[in-house]
């Protein structure tokens, strides 16, 4: 299926039939807060899987970031398959067993400071879409301010700040070059 910059894939608590993999694009999942915040759990990437849930519901909402083309695999088809064969069954526990240790890192960066915070998701995403040293931000500054729980002010300012540092160039607002990330790591330990 095809989905539209900013669509909604899936509804918070609309009921979990499906999984899903990124075929191309980026998807985010979040929550709205009581206060009306939002509050980005995730990013997933082409090759991803998401809609992973221990409930019959969904427990975040899923939007396309950009123009985004997704596979969908009926949760009752992967999870008979995975009783019957061990490896689907494995590959299963792998995948939960990323999906958990993603979200614990991401609530450890939470209580690091901004340049830290910012500093560990370039090399999150550089890490994730290995080329070179160049990094490709489909997701805008307002989402990485609600991904990494800061200000979009602070993103921008902090984004700025690295680049004064020489630890990154900024050639377009969507585009990042990591010219040091020596620096970028010891930033984020």
């Amino acid at each position: 299926m095809s989905f539209k910059r900013n669509a909604e894939i899936y509804g918070e608590n609309e009921p979990a039939e499906y999984f899903y993999k990124v075929v191309s694009g980026t998807v985010r999942t979040y929550r709205i807060l009581a206060d009306g915040r939002r509050q980005i759990a995730a990013f997933y990437l082409a090759g991803d899987m998401f809609g992973l849930e221990t409930g019959e519901n969904h427990a975040s909402s899923a939007e396309a970031v950009c123009d985004v083309k997704v596979l969908l695999i009926k949760r009752s088809a992967i999870v008979a398959m995975a009783a019957r064969d061990s490896e689907i069954a494995r590959q299963l526990w792998t995948l939960t067993a990323r999906e958990l240790h993603r979200a614990q890192e991401h609530v450890m960066a939470l209580v690091k400071s901004a340049e830290e915070r910012v500093a560990g998701f370039l090399l999150e995403m550089a890490s994730r879409v290995p080329t070179g040293n160049q990094v490709e931000l489909s997701m805008s500054r307002q989402d990485i301010a609600d991904y990494l729980g800061l200000t979009i002010e602070t993103v921008s300012r902090t984004m700025s700040h690295l680049e004064s540092t020489a630890m990154i160039e900024l050639p377009s607002s969507r585009r990042v070059v990591l010219r040091n990330r020596t620096a970028l790591r010891r930033l984020n330990e």
